[in-house]
């Protein structure tokens, strides 16, 4: 269980309480709008009403006391700057900041934010990936290079064994798992046969996952 400090209550920050609540963890909701505060308190520890560019009322919190702390304001980038620069003056340990552009991106990291959460983008990413093949599943990027994908087993694969295909010396890729009926088998070996119906979760290089399943 972790303890987080979200910053921000609109329809992303709203999101994010809710699954922090549903892993668990201790939130501490903050918004200047009070509408938006009373609509997460079902699903967060504790929430108050306040501007985050104020430096009081941010010392308040005791943000370095928080594991990570989660800036979600996606409609006044001023304020998420001034908010994730004041964070990291105040000690906070982890600062996760909200980018609509890879401008703000950049300047978010410049001044004091550890990570970028950019939802257009990746979103935009997982789809064109995701939609673009009949045999994918779903897709992770893991950085620039590498990722997860969930895809179809390849029809001349079926029947045959990993260590028949030799997939790793191949393809340089790893199978991390196989998945039948929305249930994941992670115990692949090389004698594991490939069935019908059965779909992989391969780990590897994008142009080496590519090369290997024709996307």
């Amino acid at each position: 269980m972790k303890s987080i400090l979200l910053i921000g209550l609109g329809r992303f920050g709203k999101h994010i309480a809710m699954k922090l609540h549903e892993l668990n963890h201790e939130v501490m909701a903050i918004d200047k709008q009070e509408e938006r505060v009373e609509e997460v308190i079902p699903f967060v520890t504790n929430a108050q009403i306040g501007d985050s560019m104020n430096e009081a009322f941010l010392r308040s919190l005791g943000v370095g006391n928080f594991d990570v702390c989660i800036v979600a304001i996606g409609n006044d980038f001023q304020s998420s700057l001034e908010t994730t620069s004041l964070l990291k003056v105040l000690g906070a340990k982890m600062v996760v900041s909200w980018a609509g552009r890879d401008v703000q991106a950049k300047f978010l990291l410049r001044n004091g934010a550890d990570e970028i959460v950019y939802p257009e983008k990746q979103l935009a990413n997982w789809t064109a990936i995701r939609y673009s093949s009949d045999h994918i599943f779903d897709y992770i990027a893991l950085d620039n290079d590498y990722a997860i994908f969930e895809i179809e087993i390849p029809n001349n694969w079926i029947g045959h064994t990993v260590g028949e295909i030799n997939i790793r010396r191949k393809y340089n890729i790893n199978i991390m798992a196989v998945k039948k009926n929305g249930k994941l088998d992670l115990t692949v070996t090389p004698d594991t046969r490939f069935m019908e119906g059965e779909a992989l979760l391969v780990l590897g290089k994008n142009r080496d996952i590519q090369k290997c399943f024709h996307i």
